[in-house]
C-alpha cells in the first residue's frame, strides 16, 4: 500500500489553468474519488498522478518518494481508461498478459497471474474471446484485470463506467469496490456522476475550475457542504437566499421571500455575523407534511410537477417564486396546483456563506 501526497499542484494548457494549487493527502488503501463537472480538471489531475502529464508547479509523493518527474512506467500505477483501450486483435487472455510479457516474466508466472486475476474479475471461461465478442461490462472487467495483473501500488480510474447502461453501472460499482478492498490498493477514481461517487468512495474531493472545493466522506460532503458550489452539485435541494438577523443556538435568517427561518451553519466551525448574506439549503428528504416536535420552519408550496421514483415521490413547487423540491410518500396523491404545507426542523435547514 502507498499513500499519495499532492502539494500545490498546478497544470496549465496555454492560458487555461486546468489544475490550480491542489493539495491532497490520499491514505494507504483508500478509495478516493475526484468528482466534478466536465472540464473541472479532474482527469488532468489523474493524468499527472499517472505521469502522463507533467505538472508546471508542485510535487507528487508516493509515501516519501517524490515521483513528480518520474516517467509513467516507473511509477508502478495501473490505469483503467474510459474507453477501456483493449487491443482488438488480441483475445482476453492476451490482453491481460500483454503487460507481463513486456516485463519479460516467465510463461509459467504469466499464466499463474492471468488465471488469478481472471478469477478475481469473474471472467473465467472467456479467455479466448476477443473484445468485440464481449459485453460492455465484460470489456470493463478485462481493462481492470489488465491493470491489476501488474500488481500496481496505485490504481487509477478515469470514468470507467460511463459507457455502461444504468443497471450495469450499479452492478460494476459494487464489483470495483469488492476488488479494490480485496486487493487493498490505494485507488483514485474520477467521475462526474454524483451518485457513483457517493456510493463507492471512502472519501471524495469535489472539484470546480481546477480547484478542490471540499474533501470529506460522502456523508460529510452531502450533509455539510462548505460552499454554494458543493451544495448545488451534490444531490438536490431547495435554495433560498437571505440575510442573517441573529446568531443564537440557531441562525435567524430573513429570507428574500420575506419570511424568517431558523437554520444551522452548513458545516460545524463556520461562524456567521448579523447582516451576512447566506444561502439557505434544505434537502428534499428533510421536509415533512406533518408538524414535527419542537421548533420548525414552515412553508406553503404550490405543486406544479410530481415525479414517481418508486420508493418516494419528488414534488416540485413554488413558494413566492422560489422553487422547492419535496420528497413525500409514493402513495400520496398530489395533483398539480395543490397547495401543501411543508415543515422542516432547524437542524435540517442549512445556511451557507455567500
Amino acid at each position: 500500500m502507498v499513500s499519495i501526497t499532492v502539494e500545490n499542484l498546478v497544470k496549465r494548457f496555454g492560458n487555461v489553468v486546468a489544475v490550480n494549487k491542489v493539495n491532497l493527502k490520499i491514505k494507504e488503501g483508500e478509495f478516493f474519488t475526484l468528482l466534478g463537472p466536465s472540464g473541472c480538471g479532474k482527469t488532468t489531475f489523474l493524468r499527472t498522478i499517472a505521469g502522463l502529464e507533467l505538472p508546471d508547479e508542485g510535487r507528487i509523493l508516493f509515501d516519501d518518494q517524490d515521483v513528480t518527474e518520474l516517467p509513467p512506467h516507473k511509477r508502478d500505477t495501473g490505469m483503467v481508461f474510459q474507453n477501456y483501450a483493449l487491443w482488438p486483435h488480441m483475445n482476453v487472455y492476451e490482453n491481460i498478459a500483454y503487460g507481463l510479457k513486456i516485463r519479460k516474466l516467465s510463461k509459467q508466472e504469466i499464466d499463474r497471474r492471468v488465471k488469478e486475476v481472471l478469477k478475481l474479475v469473474k471472467l473465467e471461461g472467456l479467455e479466448k474471446r476477443t473484445p468485440h465478442q464481449l459485453s460492455g461490462g465484460q470489456q470493463q472487467r478485462v481493462a481492470l484485470a489488465r491493470a491489476i495483473v501488474l500488481n500496481p501500488r496505485v490504481l487509477l480510474f478515469d470514468e470507467p463506467l460511463s459507457n455502461l447502461d444504468a443497471k450495469l453501472r450499479i452492478e460494476m460499482r459494487a464489483e470495483l469496490r469488492r476488488i479494490q478492498k480485496e486487493l487493498n490498493i490505494t485507488t483514485i477514481y474520477v467521475t462526474h456522476d454524483q451518485e457513483e461517487a457517493m456510493s463507492i468512495s471512502d472519501r471524495m474531493a469535489v472539484m470546480n475550475r481546477g480547484r478542490v472545493m471540499q474533501v470529506g466522506t460522502p456523508r460529510e460532503v452531502y450533509k455539510s457542504p462548505e460552499n454554494e458550489f458543493v451544495a448545488r452539485f451534490i444531490g438536490q435541494g431547495t435554495f433560498l437566499p437571505g440575510t442573517v438577523e441573529e446568531v443564537n443556538e440557531y441562525l435567524l435568517v430573513k429570507l428574500d421571500v420575506d419570511l424568517e427561518v431558523k437554520a444551522r451553519p452548513s458545516k460545524p466551525g463556520i461562524t456567521f455575523n448579523p447582516g451576512e448574506r447566506v444561502l439557505v439549503m434544505i434537502r428534499p428528504e428533510s421536509f415533512t407534511l406533518s408538524e414535527p416536535e419542537g421548533e420548525y420552519n414552515e412553508f406553503e408550496v404550490e405543486v406544479f410537477h410530481t415525479s414517481f421514483l418508486g420508493n418516494s415521490q419528488l414534488l416540485q413547487g413554488y413558494y413566492k417564486g422560489e422553487k422547492f423540491l419535496v420528497e413525500v410518500d409514493p402513495d400520496l396523491d398530489v395533483p398539480s396546483g395543490k397547495k401543501l404545507r411543508v415543515y422542516v426542523k432547524p437542524e435540517l435547514t442549512m445556511a451557507i456563506k455567500l
